[in-house]
């Protein structure tokens, strides 16, 4: 095989890699092309409103409450801690865990007089789709339910 029959079987892969990603059921390279790029656009958004959505959360949150997410090999680092205790939110982030297909691997916890929770949650599907934009999302959403809640009783 030449080397320009070389290229165009790479491209061609190439071309069919990027239809399998972006979900596209095109058969020309133009329409692939042109799919993937609405496939980013829509990516793109996805992450803007994530991003806003965690922004408007950690505004929201009336306690001194900091949270982190990292990815990690098959999963995340969660950080959770906060100045006060705090009754029960242990148990709101674990239901947001078990939410998103998260298995705790680890943990770290400490409740007297203060909150510090540290996790390991790894995915049970190992699906792409779940990201740290998404578990940082569902977790300061999880800690904004409970303290709305405690600001009830």
């Amino acid at each position: 095989m030449g080397s320009k029959e070389k290229r165009r079987a790479a491209l061609y892969q190439k071309i069919k890699e990027l239809g399998s990603v972006s979900q596209s059921e095109a058969v020309n390279k133009t329409s692939i092309v042109v799919e993937a790029a609405k496939y980013i656009e829509e990516l793109k958004e996805k992450v803007e409103k994530l991003q806003d959505d965690i922004t408007s959360l950690s505004q929201d949150i009336s306690l001194p409450v900091k949270a982190t997410v990292e990815t990690i090999d098959k999963g995340f680092r969660i950080t959770v801690i906060s100045e006060e205790d705090c009754p029960g939110l242990l148990v709101a982030i674990l239901e947001t865990f078990e939410e998103l297909g998260l298995d705790v691997r680890d943990t770290n916890m400490s409740c007297s007089n203060k909150f510090h929770l540290e996790a390991i949650g790894e995915n049970e599907t190992d699906a792409d789709e779940i990201d740290t934009q998404v578990v940082k999302s569902a977790v300061l959403k999880a800690i904004k339910n409970w303290s709305d809640s405690n600001d009830e009783d």
